[in-house]
C-alpha cells in the first residue's frame, strides 16, 4: 500500500471512531554524517528514521500521538482519538481546510528542493567532503595546527500530509552541511575559528572554501588584545548579524505574541527598527534550507514581507494561531520531528541585501562598511547570544573581531562586551551590505551599525 493510500485509510479510521476531523504526517529520512580526523576518518554514521503523527479533533478537543512503526498506525489512531478525552476544548483547535485559504501565486509544483547528488552519495563520498574540510583549513595558513570537529551531514527525507479537509501532499527533499573549527596558533597565543554552511544542492557547498573560512577566523584573531571601554560605530559580519536577527525571529511569530512573548506585540504598522532593513521569509527560495512546497499542515508557502523598509507589517502563523488572530496561515507551520505538534517558525528568513540607490544608500560589502569609519570595530564572532532575552530584546555579549583604524583592520579584539537591545541596535543600522550570506534558514548582509558601547 502506498503512502497516502496509508494515511488515507487511517484518516477515515479516526473519522469513523467519530472524530470530527483528522490528519496524519508521515516523515522519513536517511542520514549520512562523516567526521575528519588527522586525515582519517574519525566517526561516520548512517541512519534511516520514520515515524507518523496522527492528530485528531473532536468536540473542539485535541487529540495526538505518535509511532516509529507504521504497521502500527491503526494503534496510532486509537491512542490519538482516547486522548481527546483527557484535553480540554479549545476553540481554535483544527486542521487546516486549504479551501479557505489562497493559493499563494509564488508556489511551484517545481521548487527546487531535490538534489539527486545527495540522493545516492556513498558513504565513500561524504568521507572525502569531510576530509575537504580538514584539509582546507590546515592549508591556508602553517599556524593552522588544528582542526575540530570536520563534519560532513547528508540527508534525505520524504513528506507526507493528508487530512480529512483535502490537503493531501507527498514530497521529497534533501540537505546538506558543512562545519569545522579551526585551531590558529602563534607562540603562546592559540585562537579558534569556525565556519558552516548548508543547503538543499551539493554543489552549493564548497567544502575546502569552509575550512578554509574557518582558518581564516582563528589567524586573524591571533595577537588579539584587550581594549579600554569606547564607544564607537561597530560592523557586524553576516554571521554576527545572523544571530541577532535569529533572536528577532522568535519574536515575529504569532505563537510569541498570543503567549505575550513577544516583544514585537502591538508594534504591526509602526516602524520598529531602521528603514534601511526589510526581513523577508521565503518558503519558496531555490534551494533554501526551510524550502518546501506547504508547511507541516500541509499551507502552501511562499514570500512574505515581515518587515519592509523599518516598518513591522506581520507575524508568522500556523493554523491554529491564524485563526485565534482572525487571519489566514502564512505557511509557517513547522514540526520539530513527527513526535510533535506543529509549532510556528520561519522558513528563510534574511534581512534584504543592499543593490541599487532606492534607500539612498549605495550598494556595499563589508570591506568598503569598514572604510566608511574612522574607528571602530569589525565583530566576527559572538559569545553567549543564547542568554539573550528574546521577550526584552536585552542582550550582553561577547565578541571577538578586528580593531578599525582609519578605515583599515589594525589589530584583533579578544574579550569585549556589547550590551543594549536588539531593537536599538537594529534602529542605529546606518548602512546595509550586498554581502547576502546564509547560516542555516537564517540570512544576512554585513551591517554597519551606529555607536555602541564596548566594554571589557
Amino acid at each position: 500500500m502506498d503512502v497516502i493510500s496509508l494515511a488515507d485509510n487511517a484518516v477515515k479510521e479516526a473519522l469513523r471512531r467519530g472524530c470530527d476531523a483528522a490528519e496524519v504526517f508521515i516523515k522519513t529520512k536517511s542520514i549520512i554524517s562523516a567526521e575528519a580526523k588527522d586525515g582519517e576518518v574519525e566517526a561516520l554514521e548512517a541512519a534511516t528514521d520514520i515515524g507518523a503523527a496522527v492528530r485528531v479533533i473532536k468536540n473542539k478537543r485535541l487529540g495526538f500521538s505518535y509511532t516509529t512503526n507504521c504497521d502500527e498506525l491503526w494503534q496510532t489512531v486509537e491512542r490519538a482519538a482516547q486522548s481527546v478525552s483527557w484535553a480540554d476544548a479549545d476553540e481554535y483547535n483544527g486542521i487546516p481546510e486549504p479551501s479557505l485559504y489562497p493559493q499563494h501565486e509564488g508556489r511551484t509544483a517545481e521548487l527546487l528542493i531535490l538534489d539527486r547528488e545527495i540522493e545516492d552519495i556513498s558513504k565513500d563520498e561524504a568521507i572525502k567532503k569531510a576530509l575537504l574540510l580538514e584539509e582546507g583549513a590546515l592549508k591556508y595558513d602553517k599556524r593552522v595546527k588544528k582542526v575540530r570537529k570536520a563534519m560532513a551531514f547528508f540527508s534525505t527525507s520524504a513528506t507526507t500530509i493528508h487530512n480529512s479537509n483535502g490537503v493531501s501532499i507527498s514530497y521529497n527533499g534533501t540537505s546538506v552541511s558543512a562545519q569545522v573549527g579551526a585551531l590558529a596558533q602563534d607562540g603562546n597565543d592559540t585562537q579558534m575559528g569556525w565556519d558552516y554552511s548548508a543547503s538543499r544542492k551539493l554543489n552549493n557547498i564548497d567544502f575546502t572554501e569552509v575550512g578554509h573560512n574557518a582558518a581564516e577566523m582563528a589567524v586573524a584573531l591571533l595577537g588579539a588584545r584587550r581594549i579600554s571601554p569606547v564607544k564607537v560605530p561597530v560592523v557586524l559580519n553576516q554571521s554576527a548579524s545572523c544571530s541577532f536577527l535569529g533572536i528577532l525571529s522568535s519574536s515575529l511569530s504569532a505563537d510569541a505574541v498570543q503567549k505575550k512573548k513577544s516583544m514585537l506585540s502591538d508594534k504591526t504598522g509602526k516602524e520598529i527598527i531602521s528603514p534601511l532593513i526589510s526581513v523577508i521569509d521565503d518558503g519558496l527560495m531555490p534551494w533554501g534550507l526551510g524550502t518546501k512546497p506547504v508547511d507541516d499542515e500541509g499551507i502552501a508557502s511562499y514570500r512574505k514581507g515581515l518587515i519592509s523598509r523599518g516598518v513591522l507589517t506581520g507575524f508568522i502563523h500556523n493554523t491554529y494561531t491564524a485563526k485565534r488572530a482572525g487571519c489566514a496561515p502564512t505557511g509557517n507551520a513547522v514540526r520539530g520531528s513527527f513526535k510533535g505538534l506543529p509549532g510556528v517558525d520561519v522558513t528563510n528568513l534574511y534581512i534584504e541585501a543592499k543593490r541599487s540607490q532606492e534607500s539612498g544608500v549605495r550598494s556595499q560589502n563589508n570591506i568598503e562598511l569598514i572604510k566608511s569609519i574612522s574607528k571602530g570595530i569589525l565583530v566576527l564572532e559572538t559569545m553567549g547570544m543564547h542568554t539573550a532575552n528574546p521577550i526584552s530584546g536585552d542582550f550582553s555579549i561577547g565578541i571577538s573581531g578586528l580593531w578599525i583604524e582609519n578605515g583599515e583592520p589594525a589589530y584583533s579584539v579578544k574579550e569585549a562586551i556589547i550590551s543594549g537591545n536588539i531593537l536599538e541596535l537594529f534602529k542605529k543600522v546606518e548602512a546595509v551590505g550586498d554581502d547576502l550570506k546564509f547560516y542555516g534558514n537564517i540570512g544576512s548582509p554585513s551591517l554597519l551599525i551606529g555607536e555602541m558601547d564596548v566594554s571589557a
